[in-house]
Protein backbone atom coordinates (compact mmCIF):
# COMPACT_ATOMS: atom_id res chain seq x y z
CA UNK A 1 0.00 0.00 0.00
CA UNK A 2 1.22 3.67 -0.86
CA UNK A 3 1.19 6.76 1.18
CA UNK A 4 1.63 9.99 0.55
CA UNK A 5 4.17 10.96 3.39
CA UNK A 6 6.25 13.56 3.78
CA UNK A 7 10.18 14.25 2.82
CA UNK A 8 12.11 15.61 5.49
CA UNK A 9 12.96 18.53 3.15
CA UNK A 10 9.00 19.81 3.00
CA UNK A 11 9.93 20.95 -0.35
CA UNK A 12 7.29 18.48 -1.93
CA UNK A 13 5.08 15.08 -1.27
CA UNK A 14 6.94 11.90 -2.48
CA UNK A 15 4.99 8.72 -3.38
CA UNK A 16 6.71 6.28 -0.70
CA UNK A 17 5.58 2.74 1.21
CA UNK A 18 4.85 3.65 4.69
CA UNK A 19 5.02 1.06 7.28
CA UNK A 20 1.29 0.95 8.63
CA UNK A 21 -0.03 -0.42 12.21
CA UNK A 22 -2.39 -3.19 12.30
CA UNK A 23 -5.58 -2.52 11.80
CA UNK A 24 -7.46 -1.74 15.36
CA UNK A 25 -3.82 -0.60 16.81
CA UNK A 26 -4.71 2.26 18.91
CA UNK A 27 -1.34 4.44 17.79
CA UNK A 28 -2.83 6.98 15.91
CA UNK A 29 -2.37 10.90 16.40
CA UNK A 30 -4.55 13.22 14.54
CA UNK A 31 -3.88 16.33 13.14
CA UNK A 32 -6.53 18.99 11.51
CA UNK A 33 -9.98 19.18 12.88
CA UNK A 34 -11.54 17.40 9.18
CA UNK A 35 -8.74 14.48 9.34
CA UNK A 36 -9.95 13.89 13.06
CA UNK A 37 -13.55 13.65 11.72
CA UNK A 38 -13.04 11.66 9.22
CA UNK A 39 -11.18 8.92 11.11
CA UNK A 40 -14.16 8.68 13.82
CA UNK A 41 -16.81 8.81 10.75
CA UNK A 42 -14.60 5.43 9.68
CA UNK A 43 -15.36 3.96 13.13
CA UNK A 44 -11.42 4.20 14.12
CA UNK A 45 -11.55 6.80 16.74
CA UNK A 46 -10.45 4.17 18.97
CA UNK A 47 -6.86 3.94 17.34
CA UNK A 48 -6.49 7.62 17.89
CA UNK A 49 -4.19 8.40 20.81
CA UNK A 50 -3.60 12.31 20.60
CA UNK A 51 -5.64 15.36 18.55
CA UNK A 52 -3.80 18.67 17.95
CA UNK A 53 -5.59 21.33 18.83
CA UNK A 54 -8.14 22.29 15.68
CA UNK A 55 -10.16 18.95 16.38
CA UNK A 56 -12.66 19.47 18.76
CA UNK A 57 -14.87 17.12 17.43
CA UNK A 58 -16.90 14.62 17.86
CA UNK A 59 -16.87 16.00 21.44
CA UNK A 60 -14.59 12.97 22.95
CA UNK A 61 -11.56 14.00 21.10
CA UNK A 62 -11.40 16.73 23.47
CA UNK A 63 -10.32 14.33 26.49
CA UNK A 64 -7.56 13.20 24.60
CA UNK A 65 -4.03 14.45 24.85
CA UNK A 66 -3.29 18.24 22.74
CA UNK A 67 -0.26 17.97 21.18
CA UNK A 68 -0.63 21.82 19.83
CA UNK A 69 -1.61 24.00 17.08
CA UNK A 70 -1.13 22.09 13.67
CA UNK A 71 1.01 24.75 12.33
CA UNK A 72 3.40 25.22 15.41
CA UNK A 73 4.26 21.69 16.42
CA UNK A 74 6.63 21.00 18.97
CA UNK A 75 9.29 17.49 18.79
CA UNK A 76 9.01 17.22 21.80
CA UNK A 77 5.56 17.35 22.16
CA UNK A 78 4.52 14.90 19.26
CA UNK A 79 7.10 12.35 20.30
CA UNK A 80 5.82 12.34 24.20
CA UNK A 81 2.60 10.71 22.92
CA UNK A 82 4.51 8.04 21.08
CA UNK A 83 2.44 8.01 18.14
CA UNK A 84 3.05 4.77 15.31
CA UNK A 85 1.43 6.78 12.53
CA UNK A 86 0.63 10.78 12.28
CA UNK A 87 -2.04 11.84 9.81
CA UNK A 88 -2.14 15.62 9.17
CA UNK A 89 -4.03 17.99 6.87
CA UNK A 90 -1.68 19.82 4.32
CA UNK A 91 0.24 22.32 6.10
CA UNK A 92 1.40 21.14 9.68
CA UNK A 93 4.39 22.09 10.41
CA UNK A 94 6.90 24.28 11.13
CA UNK A 95 9.18 22.52 8.81
CA UNK A 96 11.65 21.65 11.58
CA UNK A 97 9.45 19.84 13.24
CA UNK A 98 8.64 17.51 10.38
CA UNK A 99 11.87 16.64 9.42
CA UNK A 100 12.93 15.45 13.50
CA UNK A 101 9.63 13.11 12.97
CA UNK A 102 10.90 11.78 9.54
CA UNK A 103 13.88 11.03 11.46
CA UNK A 104 12.63 9.34 14.14
CA UNK A 105 10.93 6.80 11.69
CA UNK A 106 7.54 7.67 12.55
CA UNK A 107 5.00 7.55 9.21
CA UNK A 108 3.52 11.25 8.37
CA UNK A 109 1.15 11.21 6.25
CA UNK A 110 -0.04 14.54 4.61
CA UNK A 111 -3.93 14.63 3.58
CA UNK A 112 -4.54 16.69 0.16
CA UNK A 113 -6.84 19.64 1.37
CA UNK A 114 -8.68 21.27 -1.55
CA UNK A 115 -12.22 23.29 -0.95
CA UNK A 116 -14.26 21.19 -2.99
CA UNK A 117 -16.73 18.19 -3.08
CA UNK A 118 -13.62 15.72 -4.91
CA UNK A 119 -11.94 17.54 -2.43
CA UNK A 120 -13.68 16.06 0.52
CA UNK A 121 -13.74 12.98 -1.21
CA UNK A 122 -10.12 12.55 -1.67
CA UNK A 123 -9.33 13.30 2.26
CA UNK A 124 -11.78 10.79 3.15
CA UNK A 125 -10.08 7.66 0.58
CA UNK A 126 -6.78 9.19 1.69
CA UNK A 127 -7.32 8.79 5.49
CA UNK A 128 -9.10 5.18 4.92
CA UNK A 129 -5.62 4.19 3.12
CA UNK A 130 -3.67 5.40 5.97
CA UNK A 131 -5.53 3.24 8.13
CA UNK A 132 -5.81 0.52 5.72
CA UNK A 133 -9.90 0.90 5.68
CA UNK A 134 -10.37 1.34 1.46
CA UNK A 135 -13.26 -0.11 1.75
CA UNK A 136 -14.95 1.62 4.31
CA UNK A 137 -13.44 4.53 3.26
CA UNK A 138 -14.64 4.36 -0.61
CA UNK A 139 -18.43 3.99 1.08
CA UNK A 140 -18.25 7.16 2.91
CA UNK A 141 -16.51 9.08 0.35
CA UNK A 142 -19.89 8.18 -1.93
CA UNK A 143 -21.72 8.55 0.87
CA UNK A 144 -20.61 12.20 1.29
CA UNK A 145 -20.46 12.91 -2.42
CA UNK A 146 -24.44 12.29 -2.91
CA UNK A 147 -25.00 14.22 -0.23
CA UNK A 148 -22.74 16.88 -1.40
CA UNK A 149 -24.24 17.79 -4.21
CA UNK A 150 -27.42 17.57 -3.20
CA UNK A 151 -26.82 20.12 -0.96
CA UNK A 152 -25.26 22.49 -3.84
CA UNK A 153 -28.18 21.51 -5.92
CA UNK A 154 -30.17 22.75 -3.58
CA UNK A 155 -28.49 26.00 -2.67
CA UNK A 156 -27.97 26.84 -6.40
CA UNK A 157 -31.73 26.86 -7.20
CA UNK A 158 -32.52 29.05 -3.82
CA UNK A 159 -29.79 31.51 -5.55
CA UNK A 160 -31.78 31.60 -8.47
CA UNK A 161 -30.59 34.50 -10.26
CA UNK A 162 -29.68 36.12 -7.74
CA UNK A 163 -27.08 35.08 -5.47
CA UNK A 164 -25.87 36.85 -1.97
CA UNK A 165 -22.25 38.75 -1.85
CA UNK A 166 -20.62 37.36 0.41
CA UNK A 167 -17.68 39.40 2.65
CA UNK A 168 -16.63 36.43 5.22
CA UNK A 169 -14.00 38.34 7.85
CA UNK A 170 -11.49 36.36 9.67
CA UNK A 171 -10.94 39.01 12.17
CA UNK A 172 -11.70 42.34 13.11
CA UNK A 173 -8.49 42.80 15.67
CA UNK A 174 -7.29 46.18 15.97
CA UNK A 175 -10.13 47.72 14.13
CA UNK A 176 -8.80 45.99 11.00
CA UNK A 177 -10.64 43.99 8.50
CA UNK A 178 -9.17 40.43 7.77
CA UNK A 179 -10.69 38.87 4.98
CA UNK A 180 -11.10 35.88 2.56
CA UNK A 181 -9.81 36.16 -0.45
CA UNK A 182 -9.99 33.14 -3.46
CA UNK A 183 -8.48 29.54 -2.98
CA UNK A 184 -9.65 29.33 1.35
CA UNK A 185 -11.92 27.18 2.87
CA UNK A 186 -13.86 30.06 3.04
CA UNK A 187 -14.84 31.27 -0.62
CA UNK A 188 -15.27 27.35 -0.92
CA UNK A 189 -18.08 27.01 1.39
CA UNK A 190 -19.48 30.72 0.37
CA UNK A 191 -19.79 28.96 -3.32
CA UNK A 192 -21.10 26.00 -2.25
CA UNK A 193 -23.67 27.46 -0.42
CA UNK A 194 -24.83 29.36 -3.91
CA UNK A 195 -23.14 32.62 -3.15
CA UNK A 196 -20.71 34.84 -4.55
CA UNK A 197 -17.60 36.19 -2.94
CA UNK A 198 -16.88 39.77 -2.92
CA UNK A 199 -13.12 39.58 -2.81
CA UNK A 200 -11.44 38.09 -5.96
CA UNK A 201 -8.27 40.16 -5.86
CA UNK A 202 -6.17 38.03 -3.95
CA UNK A 203 -6.02 34.73 -2.89
CA UNK A 204 -5.97 33.68 1.07
CA UNK A 205 -6.41 35.97 3.97
CA UNK A 206 -5.72 39.47 4.14
CA UNK A 207 -6.46 43.04 5.32
CA UNK A 208 -8.69 45.30 3.39
CA UNK A 209 -9.29 49.01 3.44
CA UNK A 210 -12.48 50.79 4.22
CA UNK A 211 -12.59 51.80 0.92
CA UNK A 212 -11.94 47.89 -0.25
CA UNK A 213 -15.00 47.04 1.80
CA UNK A 214 -17.20 49.45 0.63
CA UNK A 215 -16.46 49.05 -2.81
CA UNK A 216 -17.29 45.43 -2.55
CA UNK A 217 -20.74 45.94 -1.28
CA UNK A 218 -21.71 42.30 0.53
CA UNK A 219 -25.37 42.11 1.27
CA UNK A 220 -24.06 39.43 3.86
CA UNK A 221 -20.78 39.24 6.17
CA UNK A 222 -19.58 36.03 7.26
CA UNK A 223 -17.91 34.93 10.35
CA UNK A 224 -17.31 32.01 12.66
CA UNK A 225 -18.92 31.63 15.87
CA UNK A 226 -16.14 32.67 18.48
CA UNK A 227 -15.04 35.48 21.11
CA UNK A 228 -12.10 37.26 21.90
CA UNK A 229 -9.87 39.72 20.19
CA UNK A 230 -10.22 38.56 16.98
CA UNK A 231 -14.15 38.83 16.87
CA UNK A 232 -16.86 41.48 17.75
CA UNK A 233 -20.33 41.62 18.17
CA UNK A 234 -22.99 42.62 15.94
CA UNK A 235 -23.57 46.14 17.34
CA UNK A 236 -19.45 46.16 17.09
CA UNK A 237 -18.77 45.26 13.87
CA UNK A 238 -21.98 47.24 12.05
CA UNK A 239 -20.57 50.33 13.71
CA UNK A 240 -16.90 49.82 12.32
CA UNK A 241 -16.49 52.51 9.46
CA UNK A 242 -15.74 50.39 6.67
CA UNK A 243 -18.62 47.98 7.39
CA UNK A 244 -21.39 50.63 8.14
CA UNK A 245 -21.75 51.87 4.24
CA UNK A 246 -22.54 48.63 3.14
CA UNK A 247 -25.76 46.70 2.08
CA UNK A 248 -24.83 44.29 4.86
CA UNK A 249 -24.91 46.75 7.18
CA UNK A 250 -28.22 48.61 6.03
CA UNK A 251 -29.94 45.17 6.57
CA UNK A 252 -28.09 43.84 9.38
CA UNK A 253 -27.33 40.51 7.74
CA UNK A 254 -24.63 38.83 9.59
CA UNK A 255 -24.25 34.71 9.63
CA UNK A 256 -22.34 33.01 12.41
CA UNK A 257 -20.92 29.66 12.45
CA UNK A 258 -18.85 27.17 13.85
CA UNK A 259 -15.46 27.56 12.34
CA UNK A 260 -14.61 23.80 12.02
CA UNK A 261 -18.50 23.06 10.86
CA UNK A 262 -17.99 25.77 8.89
CA UNK A 263 -14.54 25.75 7.08
CA UNK A 264 -13.49 22.24 8.25
CA UNK A 265 -14.25 20.61 4.68
CA UNK A 266 -14.87 16.95 6.12
CA UNK A 267 -18.12 15.05 6.71
CA UNK A 268 -20.14 17.28 8.21
CA UNK A 269 -19.82 19.65 5.07
CA UNK A 270 -23.22 19.16 3.54
CA UNK A 271 -25.00 19.81 6.57
CA UNK A 272 -22.97 23.30 6.76
CA UNK A 273 -23.99 24.34 2.66
CA UNK A 274 -27.13 23.54 3.80
CA UNK A 275 -27.20 25.75 7.47
CA UNK A 276 -25.42 28.92 5.39
CA UNK A 277 -27.59 28.53 2.16
CA UNK A 278 -30.58 28.69 4.83
CA UNK A 279 -29.06 31.84 6.61
CA UNK A 280 -28.09 33.29 3.44
CA UNK A 281 -31.72 33.22 1.70
CA UNK A 282 -33.93 33.27 4.90
CA UNK A 283 -35.98 36.39 3.75
CA UNK A 284 -37.12 33.98 0.32
CA UNK A 285 -40.41 32.01 -0.03
CA UNK A 286 -38.94 29.56 -1.48
CA UNK A 287 -37.36 25.98 0.24
CA UNK A 288 -34.49 24.41 -0.12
Amino acid sequence: MNIWIKAASCAALTLLPAIVPAEGERNVLSIGGSVTEIVYALGEGDRVIARDTTSSYPAEVEALPDVGYMRALSPEGVLAVAPGLIISEDGAGPPETIAVLEAADIPFVMVPDTYSTEGIVAKILAVGEALDVEDAAAKLAEDIRARLQMAEAAALARAGDAPKRVLFILSTQGGRIMASGRNTAANGIIEMAGGVNVITEFEGYKPLSDEAVTAAAPDVILMMDRSGDHSSDDAELFAMPAIATTPAARTQSVVRMNGLYLLGFGPRTADAVLELTAALYESRDDNI
